[in-house]
């Protein structure tokens, strides 16, 4: 499925994702302290787009969850919350504009442009040391984050993990890509 080409789950698509997200929404109550799951059933039962968004993070590895509210406008913050970085969204070079500057060896496609067909936004260094604060994450694997434009233009991005108890930022040409380095999605509902 792409953006362009969205659908309504299945019946038996939207009961498994509810269930799996239910329960995973359960066994992590850290990270979404003092919110509920029915109200954030309910925003998801009311959005078909962002159902199919989050089943799709789901579908590619992210086990998405609930990290937050947005109090000022009451939408439920989701991060991929998966130990390592997605493994169905591995292998991918930055964006477009990289991917198409690779004369041999192209990876199949880029981080951003599988992001918004996914209808997610790519997490930037800050949601990334957040959830960092949720868990240890990328032990042994990275993941790319949304890059400023000042680097980008200069042929760099950058990407994160966890190594030795700690949070780094690194950065790379935007071109390349790793086995082990994918990206982590936001999805506001």
């Amino acid at each position: 499925m792409t953006k362009s080409n969205k659908s309504e789950l299945s019946p038996e698509q939207r009961k498994e994702l509810l269930e799996t997200l239910k329960k995973r929404f359960e066994k992590n109550m850290n990270r979404h302290e003092g919110l509920e799951w029915d109200k954030v059933q309910a925003k998801l039962e009311a959005n078909t787009e962002k159902r199919w968004s989050l089943y799709e993070m789901e579908r590619t590895g992210g086990e998405p969850d609930v990290v937050g509210e947005d109090e000022k406008t009451g939408e439920y913050i989701f991060y991929d919350c998966s130990a390592e970085s997605p493994k169905g969204r591995r292998s991918v070079c930055y964006d477009r504009e990289a991917l198409e500057s690779r004369k041999k060896h192209k990876p199949e496609n880029n981080a951003m442009d599988m992001a918004a067909e996914m209808g997610i936004e790519i997490l930037t260094q800050e949601q990334y040391w957040e959830l960092q604060k949720l868990g240890n994450f990328d032990t042994k694997t990275s993941s790319w984050v949304k890059t400023p434009d000042h680097i980008r233009k200069l042929g760099g991005a950058l990407f994160c993990d966890r190594r030795y108890d700690t949070v780094f930022v690194y950065h790379n040409g935007a071109e390349s890509y790793y086995a082990a380095r994918g990206f982590r999605g936001s999805l506001r509902v």
